[in-house]
C-alpha cells in the first residue's frame, strides 16, 4: 500500500508515525476502546462493589469506600465493621433524609451472594447480571477485577521484559567479542531451561501471588526481545557517525543511549503489544493450571478452570472466553499498526 501521509515542511519523524498509526484506523479504535476499558477497569471498586459510594445519614456524609465505619454510625448496635448488605442497614436508609449511593453493580469480587434460589454456579439474574461461580460469588465482579489485574500483570511484565531485553542486548551489540559470544551461549543455555517445572517448583515452595509470578517469568521474557536489539546495535555500531562520535571522545553509555538506542527501539516498540498479549496469556494459563496467583485473587483463568469443571454453567467459560478474546484482539490490532507506523519502507 502506498504511502499517502503529506510530505508538508515542519513534519517531524514522530508526527509521521502518529499519521500513519491513525491511518490504520483499525488499530487507532482498537487503542481508543482498549483505553476506555483501561480507565474503567482502574476505577473497578466505583462499578461493581459491596459498599456504597456516599452514604447520608441524619445529616451526615459518609464515605465507606474509604474509610470503615461501625454499625452504630448507622445506628446499629455492634462496633465492628458495618455490613452495607445487611436488611437493618437498607431499612435505615428507607428513613426519610437517609441515601446510600451504591454502585452499578453491588457486589464486590470476593461478595458471596447468600440470597441465591438454588445451587451455585447460579445462571444470570437481575441481582448477577452474569451470573455466579461456584462459590456464589459475582461473576461480572471477578471478570471486571481480573481484567485489571491481568492488564497490569501484563504491562508490569513487559515493561521488565523490555528493560532487561534492551540491556541484555545493548551490551552484547555495542561491545560484540569475547562478551556478545559469551551471552549468546548462555543465553541459549537459559532458554533451554524448563520454564514450566521451574515454575511448579516455586510454586510448591513459596506462596503463589502475583508478585512471584511476575518475577519468575521476567527471568525468561528478556530472550527473544534482547535478539532484536543485539542485531540492531550490532548493525549500527560501526557507522560513520557511532565511529565519529568515538573519536571525539565520546563515552560507550553515551553513544549507546543517544545515538544506537532510538535507532533500535523500533522493534521494541513494534512487539510491545505482542509482548503484552503474551504476558496476559502466560498469566492466564498458569491461573488455569492452578499455578498462578491464590484462589481468593480474581482472574480470567481461575473462571475458566471454573468452567471446565462446570460445564453446564456456560456463563462462565462464554462471557470469561469473550473477555480474554476481545481483550487479546484489541492488542493484536494495536500491533499490527505500530508495526505498519514503524516500517522503515514508509518513511
Amino acid at each position: 500500500m502506498v504511502d499517502t501521509v503529506p510530505a508538508g515542511r515542519g513534519i517531524t519523524p514522530r508526527q509521521r508515525r502518529w499519521l500513519r498509526f491513525r491511518r490504520n484506523r483499525r488499530g487507532y479504535y482498537s487503542l481508543l476502546i482498549f483505553s476506555v476499558l483501561f480507565v474503567l477497569c482502574l476505577g473497578a471498586e466505583l462499578i461493581s462493589n459491596d459498599k456504597p459510594l456516599l452514604v447520608s445519614y441524619e445529616g451526615s456524609w459518609y464515605a465507606p469506600l474509604l474509610f470503615d465505619y461501625p454499625e452504630t454510625t448507622f445506628g446499629g448496635v455492634f462496633v465492628t465493621e458495618t455490613d452495607y448488605r445487611d436488611p437493618f442497614f437498607l431499612e435505615q436508609m428507607e428513613k426519610p433524609g437517609n441515601r446510600a449511593i451504591f454502585p452499578i453493580n453491588h457486589h464486590d469480587f470476593d461478595t458471596i451472594n447468600f440470597q441465591i434460589d438454588g445451587p451455585v454456579p447460579s445462571p444470570p439474574t437481575t441481582s448477577n447480571f452474569l451470573g455466579t461461580d461456584d462459590r456464589g460469588r459475582d461473576v461480572f465482579a471477578r471478570l471486571l477485577y481480573g481484567f485489571r489485574l491481568s492488564v497490569l500483570f501484563g504491562l508490569a511484565l513487559t515493561a521488565v521484559g523490555t528493560l532487561i531485553g534492551i540491556l541484555v542486548g545493548a551490551i552484547q551489540g555495542y561491545l560484540g567479542g569475547r562478551i556478545d559470544l559469551f551471552g549468546q551461549r548462555f543465553i541459549e543455555i537459559w532458554g533451554a531451561m524448563p520454564e514450566l517445572y521451574l515454575l511448579i517448583i516455586f510454586a510448591s515452595i513459596f506462596e503463589p501471588s502475583a508478585l512471584l509470578l511476575l518475577v519468575l517469568l521476567s527471568l525468561f521474557s528478556w530472550m527473544g526481545l534482547s535478539d532484536y536489539v543485539r542485531a540492531e546495535f550490532l548493525k549500527g555500531r560501526n557507522l560513520d557517525y557511532v565511529r565519529s562520535a568515538r573519536a571525539l571522545g565520546v563515552s560507550g553509555p553515551v553513544i549507546m543511549v543517544r545515538h544506537l538506542l532510538p535507532n533500535g527501539m523500533t522493534p521494541v516498540i513494534t512487539f510491545l503489544p505482542f509482548r503484552m498479549s503474551a504476558s496476559i496469556l502466560a498469566l492466564t494459563s498458569l491461573d488455569f493450571l492452578g499455578l498462578g496467583v491464590p484462589p481468593s485473587t480474581p482472574s480470567l483463568g481461575e473462571l475458566l478452570a471454573q468452567g471446565k469443571n462446570n460445564i453446564d454453567a456456560w456463563w462462565l467459560s462464554l462471557s470469561t472466553f469473550l473477555v480474554l478474546v476481545g481483550m487479546l484482539v484489541l492488542l493484536i490490532f494495536i500491533g499490527e499498526a505500530l508495526r505498519e507506523a514503524f516500517d522503515p519502507r514508509k518513511s
